[in-house]
C-alpha cells in the first residue's frame, strides 16, 4: 500500500508539472492568438507592444531580439552535442567552433534567396524529425520498462518553479513566427488556427516523447543527448544514428527559423525609426533585408561560440517570460481601447485569461537566479542606452 502510495504521488506531481505547464502555454497561446489577428504587419510583439507606448514597444522588440539570439545559441550547441553520436571529433573545441560558424553562414544563404526557399528548406526538415520524432514513440512503447517509473521525493516549491520555467524554452518559439506577419498569406486568420494547432500538436509530441524517455532510460536525468541513447538502448547503435539524424534535423529546422524571424527585427526597429536606416536595406532581387540578415548572424556566430546549451536556455527561457507577460497586457488594453468591438480572432474571457497569464509570468521571473536576472538587467540596460540615443538624435 505504501510503495502504490508513492507511486501515485509521483504521477500525481508529473501531472501537476504538465498541468501547470500547459496552462502557462495556453493561456499565453490563446492571448497570442487574439492579439495577433489585429496586425498585419512585420514585427511580431513588437508591433503589438506599440499600444502601450514607445518605450514598451521597444523594449518587447529589444527582449524578442535577445531571444532570438540566446535561442539560437542554445540550440546550436545542442546540435553539436548530437553530432558527437556520428563522431567523436564533434567533442573537440576545433570542430564546436567549425560547425557552429559552418551552419550559422549556410542557414544565412538559404534565408538571402527569401523567405520561399527558407520556408521549403523548414518543411522538408519538418517532415523528417516528424517521422523520426513519430518511429521513436511508436517503437519506444515495446520497450518500456515500468521500474522506470519509480517515485522519487516530491521538490521544493523552488525546484518546481524552476522546472516549469525550463517549460517556457520548451513550448516557447511561437512567437518567432508572428515576427513575419507582413510576409503571410491572410495573417488574421492564418496565425490564430497555426498557434492553436501548433501547440496542441507540440504538446502531444512532448507527452509522448517523455513517457518512452522515461520508460526507456534510466538515465534520463543525467544524459545530454537522451533520444539518442534510449533509441541505442532499443535498436543498438543504428537506432541512435537514426534518432540523432531527426535530432539534427529537428534543430537545423528551428535554428532556420529563429534566423528567418530574428533577422527581420532589426529591420522593424529601422523601419519604426528605433535602430539606424542603415538596417532598413532590402535586396532589390531576393526582397530580403539583407544587412539586417548580416548583422544578425554575426552576433550570433559571437554568442553562440561563448555559451554553452543549459545557460543559454536558462535566459532565453526568462527573456520569453517577460515578452509573454508584455504581450498579455497588450491585450487587456486593446479590449479597453476597442470596448464593444470584436476585430478579428477573440476568446472568451480575455481578460481574465491574459490576467492568467501575466500572473504566470510573474511567478516564472521571481523564480529565476539572480545571476540570470543580472545578465538580463545589462542587456536591458544596452537596449536602454540605445533606445534613449537615438530618441536623443531625433530630437
Amino acid at each position: 500500500m505504501d510503495e502504490f502510495k508513492k507511486r501515485r504521488d509521483f504521477v500525481e506531481y508529473l501531472a501537476l508539472v504538465s498541468q501547470v505547464g500547459l496552462t502557462m502555454a495556453g493561456s499565453i497561446v490563446f492571448c497570442f492568438a487574439e492579439v495577433a489577428s489585429r496586425f498585419t504587419q512585420t514585427g511580431g510583439p513588437y508591433v503589438y507592444a506599440r499600444v502601450l507606448g514607445a518605450w514598451p514597444a521597444f523594449l518587447t522588440g529589444w527582449l524578442l531580439l535577445l531571444t532570438r539570439f540566446i535561442t539560437y545559441a542554445a540550440l546550436i550547441n545542442l546540435l553539436v552535442t548530437y553530432l558527437t553520436v556520428f563522431s567523436p571529433w564533434f567533442e573537440t573545441p576545433v570542430a564546436r567552433s567549425t560547425t557552429i560558424i559552418g551552419i550559422t553562414l549556410l542557414l544565412t544563404g538559404f534565408n538571402f534567396l527569401g523567405v520561399r526557399n527558407s520556408t521549403q528548406v523548414n518543411n522538408i526538415l519538418t517532415v523528417t524529425k516528424l517521422l523520426a520524432l513519430l518511429s521513436f514513440v511508436v517503437v519506444g512503447f515495446f520497450f518500456l520498462d515500468t521500474a522506470n517509473f519509480k517515485p522519487a521525493p516530491f521538490p521544493g516549491f523552488s525546484s518546481f518553479s524552476s522546472t516549469v520555467l525550463l517549460l517556457a524554452f520548451a513550448f516557447g518559439g511561437f512567437e518567432s513566427v508572428l515576427v513575419n506577419t507582413g510576409e503571410v498569406k491572410d495573417p488574421n486568420r492564418n496565425l490564430p488556427f497555426a498557434l492553436l494547432s501548433a501547440t496542441l500538436l507540440i504538446a502531444t509530441f512532448y507527452l509522448l516523447i517523455l513517457v518512452v524517455s522515461i520508460g526507456t532510460l534510466p538515465t534520463l536525468g543525467s544524459s545530454e543527448k537522451p533520444l539518442a541513447e534510449a533509441a541505442a538502448l532499443m535498436l543498438g547503435p543504428g537506432g541512435a544514428m537514426f534518432i540523432a539524424i531527426g535530432a539534427v534535423c529537428s534543430i537545423v529546422g528551428t535554428l532556420n527559423a529563429i534566423m528567418l524571424a530574428g533577422s527581420r527585427l532589426p529591420y522593424a526597429f529601422s523601419e519604426e525609426g528605433q535602430f539606424p536606416l542603415w538596417f532598413s536595406y532590402v535586396h532589390p532581387k531576393f526582397k530580403t533585408p539583407t544587412r539586417s540578415l548580416l548583422f544578425y548572424s554575426a552576433v550570433t556566430i559571437i554568442i553562440s561560440l561563448n555559451y554553452s546549451f543549459l545557460s543559454a536556455a536558462s535566459i532565453s527561457a526568462i527573456t520569453r517570460v517577460m515578452i509573454y507577460a508584455i504581450v498579455c497586457g497588450t491585450l487587456i488594453m486593446l479590449r479597453k481601447r476597442d470596448e464593444g468591438l470584436r476585430q478579428g480572432y477573440t476568446i472568451r474571457h480575455g481578460t481574465a485569461v491574459a490576467l492568467t497569464g501575466m500572473a504566470i509570468c510573474a511567478w516564472l521571473i521571481s523564480s529565476s537566479r539572480l545571476t540570470e536576472l543580472r545578465d538580463i538587467a545589462i542587456a536591458i540596460g544596452v537596449g536602454a542606452l540605445i533606445y534613449g540615443t537615438l530618441q536623443l538624435r531625433r530630437r
